[in-house]
């Protein structure tokens, strides 16, 4: 069984409908588990907790690689990524939904591409050496329909905003957290390089930021608290039936493959020089 659209549940996501579980092999290694296979609207999906369903597998410690992978090989085409994210801003309040449209990327010890050149271990896959385009790395035609999706649903999301991706576990120090707050809109450990990867294997990719803290508090608030792991999975727990539905609606509204309105399906047009 095929699937059309891939589904990347973050913290606290580890399930979405019912269905035939399969284990896919990759060349990369193990997918973070097995991929859940369902259908819905008349389209096929595949859904993948991306730090297993048990949460055993880290930010820093996740198969990136094997995950885009396994979706590409199941022919899927574009994939929807649920995050849990703190916020930078006093206005985006926990609760919040994001739609991404830019990203900051500051890990910096993660595989993150398949184009490593002739003599890498998967060089008969990807024995070239590609430059790929993140201008706009989050689809845009994915991003217009999770916009309407949430303002259909009446629920509080912002349209655009800078995620700013760091290496993990541990959560941000004040000092970073006001740092961050001049570059970016929120923080999150796992948005990259998971964009990119999707994007050399020309996948639509779309990320739908939950907002379930404020980082390391705010300032002159003494009444918010730094985050906790707890708090995470609290308030993506309390949100997921909202996380669910509104992944619904964009699939239930999605045009036939074929008909979307962007270039993600040709992003290694010009990459290779």
């Amino acid at each position: 069984m095929e699937a059309e659209t891939g589904i990347i549940g973050g913290s606290g996501f580890y399930e979405f409908l019912e269905g035939e579980e399969v284990a896919v092999e990759t060349p990369f290694g193990e997918p973070s588990d097995k991929i859940l296979l369902s259908e819905y609207a008349g389209k096929k999906i595949a859904f993948l907790p991306r730090h297993g369903k048990k949460h055993q597998y880290p930010p820093h410690r996740i198969n990136f690689k094997a995950n885009l992978y396994a979706m590409k090989k199941l022919g899927v085409k574009r994939i929807i990524a649920p995050s849990a994210v703190g916020s930078l801003k006093p206005a985006i309040e926990p609760g919040h939904f994001v739609i991404c449209d830019q990203f900051l990327n500051l890990t910096g010890s993660r595989a993150d591409t398949f184009f490593n050149g002739p003599g890498a271990r998967e060089a008969d896959l990807f024995g070239r050496v590609a430059h790929v385009s993140t201008a706009e790395p989050y689809c845009p035609h994915l991003r217009d329909l999770a916009v309407k999706a949430c303002s259909d649903l009446k629920v509080e999301h912002h349209k655009d905003g800078t995620v700013l991706v760091i290496e993990g576990p541990r959560f941000s120090t004040r000092a970073e957290s006001r740092f961050f707050a001049n570059f970016a809109d929120i923080v999150n450990m796992t948005q990259y390089p998971e964009v990119v990867l999707a994007r050399e294997l020309e996948m639509c990719y779309l990320n739908i930021s939950l907002v379930t803290d404020y980082d390391a508090g705010l300032a002159g608030r003494p009444d918010i608290k730094a985050v906790s792991g707890q708090d995470v999975s609290r308030m993506f727990k309390e949100n997921s039936e909202k996380v669910k539905q509104i992944i619904l609606e964009i699939i239930k509204n999605m045009p036939p493959q074929g008909q979307a309105a962007c270039d993600c399906n040709r992003a290694l047009k010009d990459a290779f020089l």
